[in-house]
């Protein structure tokens, strides 16, 4: 009986690391790199306001929550972080730096949920303050990403007006054809 409950634990979290591997890194980083690649670097750093974050504060700062979230707690890596600084930074940082920070940080990503399992899914983490397992952290990244992501693509739309076309193999009804 214990044998079956740890396949089944085994199943459960190659499902959810291939979900949310399909999710981060097939889905949402390809396309958050295609909408922000053609911007120049003036859009890239435009802001509605004060209050507001730009495409580039959000780079920084899913590079940011990436490293602490999943890289460096796995990896047995310091966390060095300063999300304060994310947020803060104003100089016009190239849309191409950017993009290849955290492109890095996205691969080591890939590196990092290739050596998951299920112990280290389950095993307890101190990351930013908070206590969490490993699945916990898994799905924060994937969730953060996906907030910031859906930003970053309202940005290039309200900026630029283009479509950006990722769900074109939907008909009219909303349903893959």
């Amino acid at each position: 009986m214990k044998s079956e409950h740890i396949d089944a634990d085994s199943v459960l979290a190659a499902q959810f690391l291939k979900y949310s591997r399909r999710k981060l890194l097939l889905e949402y980083w390809p396309r958050l790199r295609s909408s922000v690649q053609p911007l120049t670097d003036q859009q890239i750093w435009w802001r509605p306001n004060g209050a507001s974050n730009s495409i580039g504060n959000l780079l920084l700062h899913l590079n940011g929550n990436v490293g602490q979230w999943l890289v460096a707690p796995f990896n047995g890596y310091r966390d060095e972080r300063n999300r304060a600084v994310e947020f803060r930074e104003r100089r016009l940082i190239s849309g191409r730096e950017l993009l290849e920070r955290l492109g890095a940080t996205m691969q080591q990503a890939s590196d990092t949920l290739d050596q998951m399992n299920t112990e280290r899914l389950s095993r307890v983490y101190e990351i930013q303050g908070y206590t969490v397992t490993g699945m916990e952290a898994v799905y924060q990244v994937v969730e953060h990403f996906g907030m910031h992501y859906g930003q970053v693509l309202w940005i290039v739309k309200a900026t630029t007006g283009m479509d950006l076309g990722f769900y074109r193999e939907l008909d009219n009804t909303g349903r893959a054809s």
